[in-house]
């Protein structure tokens, strides 16, 4: 292990040893600590790099690969996988570059983090019409590398009800997942999901940190030959 990265680890390590000592409150019927779900949630942010990344499960992401290849949609094998995401990763950063669109590989997924500022108007799942391009540059990537499964997931921050928000984060990435394959993308590649108010990256404490929580992640991870 590096210097660097040892030094990376430890801070980080400390960095939620930290957090996690406010996170929890005392149920005053059984005198219980629990964590509470915004502070579990901003804790995986953090321990992530501020993007929470790939949620679906293993088995149904391993189920759409399957489905993809027996469809003809070839897999990645071996050191294949990581050079063929380190291209799309080139490829999304060059595209992507002064859009507000962050790009952030954790292993071999590459997720975008979409705020919800330049994505939809404020309470709405209609896209903003200055956000078209953006997406239309996403496209154009994901058509040239097509080994790869999109996980469009829906986040909100922790105004309203946890209801409200879970179906506002569920319209919102079938709007972006719509998009995507009204421009060709093939439907079988995109999944959507929606985490609602569960998965912040930061606080909900400020209006700062409600505005990075309010995004939608587009996740590309490699589609791996059986």
């Amino acid at each position: 292990m590096s210097l660097v990265t040892a030094t990376r680890t430890v801070l980080l390590a400390a960095l939620v040893a930290v957090a996690a000592a406010g996170c929890y409150t005392t149920d005053p019927y059984t005198g219980d600590k629990e964590m509470n779900k915004t502070s579990k949630g901003a804790m995986i942010g953090a321990a992530s790099g501020a993007v929470i990344g790939l949620i679906t499960g293993d088995n149904s992401r391993e189920r759409r690969e399957r489905a993809l290849i027996g469809a003809g949609v070839g897999g990645l094998a071996g050191a294949g996988v990581g050079a063929y995401m380190d291209r799309q990763e080139a490829k999304l950063r060059e595209q992507l570059r002064g859009t507000g669109v962050s790009v952030t590989r954790v292993g071999d997924n590459i997720t975008l983090n979409m705020p919800g500022n330049i994505t939809f108007q404020t309470d709405s799942a209609d896209l903003n019409a200055s956000f078209f391009g953006v997406l239309d540059s996403v496209v154009l990537v994901a058509k040239e590398y097509d080994k790869t499964i999109i996980e469009a997931a829906g986040h909100t921050d922790s105004t309203g009800s946890e209801q409200y928000n879970q179906q506002l984060s569920e319209r919102r990435a079938g709007t972006v997942a719509a998009y995507l394959t009204n421009r060709g993308i093939l439907a079988g590649r995109v999944i959507t999901v929606g985490a609602g108010e569960m998965r912040p990256i930061t606080t909900n404490d400020t209006a700062e940190g409600r505005a990075q929580n309010r995004r939608v992640e587009l996740t590309f991870a490699p589609i791996r030959a059986q």
